[in-house]
């Protein structure tokens, strides 16, 4: 539930939202308005009972007065204000929270007007620059990347999509498939059910694809390049598109995505979902990660899935009644760049800035296929523990590209236990913590030495005649 302080505010605005004066909503409720009034100014507190009574009275659900999304949004809003745009105004954390908390609308639409700023101003970059390099324009009027958009859709539902998993255990109850002759039964199930003939081709005909549906001829084509695991995922992937199409027409509606492109991403994705919950059904899945205590190369192994794809299908664990360790998982590339990010956690991840360099993800490229843990701590002392490895894309041959990217997965560090990768580690050791931030700008502590940024904190001072362990970290004066 959210803070006390926060309640009232909520109240008044969901009432406005709905037309309903003080009066009018108070009779409802069976107090006076000048009792509803205190209430809504955090005056008096909000019982059990009244709150019940609004549910009622607005079809409500009680989890949307939680205090998680305002955290997030302010979050988000803080960072926002953490652009040097903003350094004259002196805006405090507080400042942010209020207005989060008092007119939410307002807060996203100034969320928005800043993502649109953004676009704006990395579009006028990109236009200078192609005419310098006299290079191409096109493309240049996105203010908002169709990935963001996906990624905000995701974390809206929780990264879980009940329909889907209800149809990954449908074909597997009404196609009676096993897990040991999985491909046999996906390829019986879409010459069967779907027309489509599935093909192994040689990877120089794929011309770098390693699926290609060809609609017409009813035709799925899958590279040599792919290990029985990723082909089990390819048809599983195929037959998402076309057995839950409904569904998903359905989810991309949602008004998060606003373009084409958004839309058709996010389908992408909800397949990908569809997916991995037809390798690894939910059921089972849970039972033998809680068993193996998340041991995730072993799951890999059992459900031939590789180490993303494993740690991917951890965060989706959220079935009511039914769920697993709230896991963050982020992906970089090794410039650093966040591709896919989502958390249950509750860490939040940047935005509209480079992320900590001190998160283990980033060193994982250091030791190339091998596991790294961390106990982190950020600014206002929630510790988290972190499992990371680095990854390898599958290539085609010697002369094919291979992409090698980072993978992070972490919970808060009082469920680090239910993970086999604590064993041995001292969760209490203060000196095992390593602090971290969430990015320089709005990060505290000024004795990071990694530091690229003076934080919105502290005005940068230079005295060109003391160096610090970085170049904005404060000295004092002898």
């Amino acid at each position: 539930m959210a803070e006390p302080a926060l309640l009232g505010s909520k109240i008044r605005v969901l009432r406005r939202k709905h037309g309903a004066t003080q009066a009018s909503l108070a009779e409802k409720l069976g107090i006076s308005a000048s009792y509803l009034n205190l209430i809504e100014h955090n005056r008096r507190p909000m019982s059990a009972a009244l709150l019940i009574k609004l549910a009622d009275v607005f079809s409500l659900d009680l989890k949307s007065l939680s205090g998680e999304h305002d955290a997030r949004l302010a979050g988000e809003l803080l960072e926002v204000f953490g652009d040097t745009l903003f350094d004259d105004h002196a805006i405090t954390a507080a400042d942010v929270r209020e207005l989060t908390a008092s007119s939410p609308a307002a807060a996203r639409a100034m969320l928005t007007l800043y993502q649109a700023y953004r676009g704006a101003r990395e579009s006028a970059a990109s236009l200078a620059a192609s005419i310098y390099d006299k290079d191409d324009l096109k493309g240049l009027e996105r203010s908002r990347l169709p990935s963001e958009e996906v990624s905000d859709f995701i974390q809206q539902h929780t990264n879980y999509f009940p329909d889907l998993e209800n149809g990954a255990e449908n074909l597997w109850r009404e196609s009676a498939l096993v897990g040991d002759t999985l491909f046999q039964g996906l390829v019986r199930y879409l010459e069967e059910v779907h027309g489509v003939r599935v093909v192994l081709e040689q990877a120089p005909a794929m011309q770098g694809a390693v699926r290609r549906f060809d609609a017409r001829r009813r035709r799925l084509s899958l590279s040599e390049v792919l290990r029985r695991g990723s082909r089990n995922f390819q048809l599983a992937y195929q037959v998402g598109l076309l057995s839950q199409g409904e569904v998903m027409g359905r989810l991309v509606k949602d008004p998060l995505l606003t373009t084409d492109a958004s839309r058709a991403l996010a389908r992408v994705a909800l397949a990908s979902y569809f997916s991995g919950a037809v390798l690894m059904p939910y059921t089972e899945f849970l039972e033998a990660a809680q068993a193996e205590r998340y041991d995730i190369e072993l799951l890999g192994h059992r459900f031939r899935a590789s180490f993303e794809q494993v740690c991917h299908r951890l965060t989706t664990l959220r079935r009511p009644q039914s769920e697993g360790v709230p896991f963050h998982f982020v992906r970089i590339d090794i410039a650093g760049n966040i591709s896919k990010r989502f958390s249950a956690s509750g860490l939040r991840f940047a935005r509209f800035s480079g992320a900590c360099p001190r998160w283990n993800v980033f060193s994982a490229f250091l030791t190339p296929g091998m596991i790294r843990t961390q106990v982190s701590q950020m600014p206002d002392g929630t510790t988290y523990f972190w499992v990371a490895r680095s990854v390898r894309k599958e290539g085609g041959g010697y002369h094919a590209p291979h992409t090698t990217l980072a993978v992070g997965l972490g919970c808060e560090v009082s469920h680090a236990r239910r993970l086999v990768y604590a064993d041995g580690v001292d969760l209490e050791s203060r000196e095992a913590v390593v602090p971290v931030g969430l990015t320089c700008r709005l990060c505290e502590r000024a004795d990071c030495e990694q530091r690229a940024f003076p934080a919105i904190q502290h005005p940068l001072r230079v005295d060109e005649n003391v160096r610090g362990v970085s170049f904005y970290a404060p000295v004092e004066p002898r």
